[in-house]
């Protein structure tokens, strides 16, 4: 191999870097969807408070609304005079008066002269008249217009992942449409002869194809609808074709398998003959052979082809591939968990390592990750048992119990 143009064998937190600028360059362009279709999505533009919320003065409980003024001083009951009701809907536009209340809902507007509402738990009804059991304090039980946000008040900024309480929160500005990113369109291949399919029989030498539905189960738990392919046969030309048909159609191909140095590891030559290569191998384990390219005359679709092993497609999907597909979208990089080690680990390479582990919060509220000592990228059992990456910094070291690290959940 001569001398590559590309970044190679680039350590773990420049693979990150370029992967940001490779998104940014390529961020996805905004489309409107109503609110019943905005979950997960990214916001592409802030939303900017119209109304007050609330927007107007309502109670917070079901009572009766008052004027604090008219309440015993010393503590003593108080009679009321029942003037009327005013319940959660139309403002029947009532007005408290001296020595009188109005029976209110929870949401109600607060009738004009009243300042404070007494819990409906705290009165006796004797008659006509309501007796103040329990005095309130000034200004209890009562929602003020424009205590929680105010016209003009920032509510949501564009990159923020939409919640079901940020959607909320739209929907109280009366918002029914969101603009939101675009979510990447995405093709799937498994490559190589070996890959037979779940429910078929296997041959001498097969194995089952389990990337592909390992990967697709990745993307939708991101909200994305990734397209399937038939796995892909150690052939260039075949190969060549499929790739070119999916970067035409496609915003996002990827691949497992036949990207490291291999005889029939085909997509390495190809990608640098026919596209453009931002980055090749990254000194992390497992998933070093990772690749990411453009595709040119491969048409306008990024390549990101992960390595073959089961486990290597978990991490490099959970540490690269998902920050891609995040940053076409406009979302920060996920922050990482902090724990503690359960029990030592020596590390024997120089690469960043993504350990395989199980996360827990003691009763003292102290994250733990206890690594899986079955580290082997094939080892798809330990990853099936683990539900998190310990992530290991570059270079040998051996780490005690107790030793912080960063941890991402899966």
């Amino acid at each position: 191999m001569t001398e590559p143009t590309f970044p190679f064998r680039v350590p773990f937190t420049e693979a990150c870097a370029i992967v940001d600028a490779v998104a940014a360059e390529r961020r996805l362009q905004p489309q409107t969807v109503s609110l019943s279709r905005a979950h997960g999505h990214v916001l592409a533009r802030d939303v900017v408070a119209t109304l007050p919320q609330p927007p107007f003065d309502n109670s917070a409980m079901d009572g009766f609304a008052l004027r604090h003024a008219d309440l015993a001083t010393d503590g003593a009951p108080t009679r009321l005079r029942l003037t009327g009701e005013q319940f959660a809907g139309p403002d029947t536009a009532l007005t408290v008066e001296a020595g009188s209340c109005v029976r209110i809902t929870t949401g109600a507007p607060l009738p004009a002269g009243a300042d404070t509402v007494v819990m409906k738990e705290n009165t006796a009804l004797d008659g006509d008249d309501v007796i103040v059991q329990v005095a309130p304090r000034l200004g209890q039980h009562v929602r003020r217009a424009g205590e929680d946000s105010n016209v003009g008040d920032l509510l949501l900024q564009a990159g923020d992942t939409l919640t079901p309480a940020r959607i909320g929160l739209a929907a109280s500005q009366g918002l029914a449409q969101l603009d939101v990113v675009r979510r990447p369109t995405v093709a799937v291949f498994a490559t190589g002869d070996e890959l037979v399919e779940p429910g078929m029989s296997l041959g001498p030498g097969q194995i089952y194809n389990s990337n592909r539905d390992q990967l697709m189960a990745l993307l939708r738990a991101e909200g994305l609808e990734p397209v399937a392919f038939p796995t892909l046969p150690d052939d260039a030309a075949q190969v060549t074709s499929a790739l070119r048909h999916a970067g035409e159609a496609f915003d996002l191909v990827l691949t497992c398998g036949g990207v490291s140095a291999g005889e029939k590891d085909l997509l390495p030559e190809l990608l640098q003959r026919r596209g453009r290569v931002r980055m090749w191998k990254v000194m992390m384990k497992p998933g070093m052979p990772l690749l990411l390219a453009e595709g040119d005359t491969l048409g306008p679709a990024l390549f990101l082809c992960l390595p073959g092993n089961p486990v290597s497609v978990l991490a490099t999907w959970l540490a690269l591939g998902r920050r891609l597909v995040d940053g076409l979208q406009g979302r920060a990089p996920r922050a990482l968990r902090r724990a503690r080690l359960a029990s030592d680990w020596t590390k024997r390479h120089e690469r960043l390592e993504l350990l395989r582990g199980r996360w827990w919060i003691d009763a003292n509220g102290i994250s733990w990750v206890e690594p899986n000592p079955a580290d082997g990228s094939h080892r798809m059992q330990a990853a099936a048992d683990s539900d998190a990456l310990i992530v290991l910094d570059a270079g040998p070291r051996a780490y005690a119990t107790g030793t912080p690290v960063d941890v991402l959940p899966y």
